[in-house]
């Protein structure tokens, strides 16, 4: 990877040059550096923010989602999205806001360590929802960065969207906090680089093998009962296509239409797929009904399953 001559323009460098626009906009000038790396991130305690490098290049693009279904920021609001809540890293670093005691008062104690897993809550009113799977539930830090990318975004009338939401108190106390910065230097200007591209001696193929395995699904899982309930085995369907078949065939427009609703990444949702493809061919279930309701009930019962694989410790942090 470090042989790989990248640098950050064209459309990523537009929408960076956006983010300082909308910052300067609320008169917060702190300093902020970007580099390539090989993921989204911000180092602790760096006023520096790590872009991926395939978003660097329209042929890495498409490697990208090749590997992994789906291109993390390759959409500009996406992307949009990203940056706000990576800058909310960078000026809590740059002001020490975590110090202060109010600070943690309202979003918990920074010094928390990261879980490997975390269980969200789809339905509390205390978190913000901005970044996908409820990610603001995940931890302190991420519970600021995501309200600051929600107070930060335009026009997205937070006073009124929250209104009745615990999540509002967060939003006021960042409304006020973030004024009380306009007036005042940041006490921090570090640009340090973890893992800038130049440093990663992986090739790709070992990255998107290390990357396919942190997102896979890790422990087994059974889809007999709700399989034979959606499919059958029995002699009068033998000259049906086969479920396997059937569901190979809609594969990747539910798994885009699962992954929208859950927030789970598309490859981990197509492991879940690919396990139910093998299941069926092993139970030699085939269709039993029309394929229009055979497919809405599918989809059903994926999302159900993804839902499980969440709220039982699978999803896995990206950080």
């Amino acid at each position: 990877m470090a042989d790989l001559p990248l640098a950050i323009e064209g459309a990523l460098a537009s929408r960076i040059a956006q983010l300082r626009s909308e910052l300067d906009s609320k008169g917060l000038r702190f300093p902020l550096h970007f580099y390539v790396s090989d993921e989204w991130f911000t180092p602790d305690g760096a006023t520096a923010i790590a872009v991926p490098f395939y978003l660097t290049h329209p042929r890495l693009e498409k490697l990208e989602e090749a590997q992994m279904f789906e291109v993390e920021g390759g959409e500009h609001e996406w992307a949009m999205r990203i940056l706000r809540h990576e800058a909310g890293h960078a000026i809590d670093n740059a002001y020490k806001l975590r110090l202060r005691r109010q600070r943690r008062q309202v979003f918990g104690t920074p010094s928390t360590p990261y879980p490997e897993f975390y269980t969200p809550k789809p339905y509390s009113k205390s978190f913000v929802l901005h970044l996908d799977a409820w990610y603001a539930q995940s931890h302190p830090d991420e519970d600021f960065a995501e309200t600051f990318a929600v107070w930060l975004t335009p026009s997205s009338e937070w006073p009124q969207r929250y209104a009745g939401w615990p999540a509002l108190k967060k939003l006021e106390y960042m409304d006020a906090l973030m004024g009380s910065l306009r007036e005042h230097a940041p006490r921090v200007d570090n640009p340090l680089e973890v893992d800038p591209l130049p440093s990663l001696k992986t090739t790709l193929r070992q990255h998107y093998r290390n990357k396919r395995r942190h997102y896979g699904v890790d422990y087994p899982n059974f889809y007999d009962r709700d399989l034979r309930r959606l499919f059958s085995d029995a002699p009068e369907h033998a000259d049906n296509i086969t479920a396997a078949q059937f569901i190979a065939r809609i594969r990747r427009p539910v798994r885009r239409v699962v992954a929208s609703w859950t927030g789970i990444y598309q490859y981990t949702i197509d492991q879940v797929l690919e396990d139910m493809i093998s299941r069926s061919r092993e139970l030699k279930l085939r269709l039993a009904g029309p394929e229009d309701q055979a497919r809405q009930e599918f989809t059903v019962l994926l999302t159900v399953q993804a839902m499980n694989y969440l709220h039982s410790g699978g999803h896995r942090l990206f950080l």
